[in-house]
Parts: structure tokens; C-alpha cells; sequence
């Protein structure tokens, strides 16, 4: 795997238990959102047809933030908004700069996600209706 933001950077800080564990949690439902569709199971494409349309308001309720940014702030600093964490509404930036290198404006990132999350929702839907 690609060098991760903060993790192997020379002059940056190594993540801690709390880090890796979130970095983890991000992970695994990036990976879900990715391949979740395909799962040939129906309950797990009814929960994973309310999941995408969830996290999509979830980002949109908090102010372009993920919930796991913000609960790893509160736990570390008794905050829900934590300025000082680079990751706070900006890890999958972070994850598309160091595996592609590529560096995408909000804006730009905002579209690839919508547009991705409304091909993977159709496709989960497809799947569940002819299945």
C-alpha cells in the first residue's frame, strides 16, 4: 500500500491507538461503500441502500466533516471541531492524494463522491431488484 498522510512522512507525527484505530474504521466503510453492492445477500443490500444515502447527509448535516473525524476530536480534545486535526473533513483527500497523487479542490472531491455513491447505490439497488 501507498505511504499513508502522517503515518510515514518524514516530519509528521506517527499515529497513535486512537489514530490507527479510526484510520481503521474510515477503511472499512470505504471498502463497503466500495464493494457492498455486490454482497449477495439482501439484508446487507437494504442496510448498505440506507447506509450511502445516510453518510451522504450525515457530510452534508456536519459541515463536510465525517463523524469519526469528530468523535476522534472529542475524545482527544473534549471537542467535537478539533482545528488542529488535518483529517477533520478531509481523509478521503488525504487517502486520494498519497495512493494517486492526485490533489482534488473541494468542489472536485464533493462531485467524484456524489457521483460515486449514486453509481454504487444504483447498482445495489439493480442487484437487490434482480436478485
Amino acid at each position: 500500500m501507498s505511504e499513508i498522510p502522517a503515518l510515514t512522512a518524514a516530519g509528521k507525527r506517527r499515529r497513535d491507538v486512537l489514530g490507527q484505530l479510526c484510520f481503521a474504521l474510515h477503511l472499512g466503510v470505504m471498502v463497503f461503500i466500495v464493494v457492498g453492492w455486490a454482497v449477495p445477500q439482501q439484508g446487507v443490500l437494504l442496510f448498505y441502500l440506507v447506509l450511502l444515502p445516510a453518510v451522504v447527509v450525515q457530510w452534508q448535516f456536519n459541515r463536510n466533516s465525517c463523524v469519526l473525524n469528530n468523535l476522534e476530536s472529542l475524545f482527544r480534545t473534549g471537542r467535537w471541531r478539533d482545528p488542529g486535526n488535518a483529517e477533520e473533513g478531509a481523509w478521503l483527500a488525504g487517502v486520494i492524494r498519497s495512493v494517486l497523487r492526485l490533489e482534488l479542490r473541494p468542489a472536485q472531491l464533493d462531485v467524484l463522491i456524489y457521483v460515486v455513491m449514486a453509481l454504487f447505490w444504483g447498482l445495489a439497488l439493480h442487484h437487490l431488484l434482480r436478485g
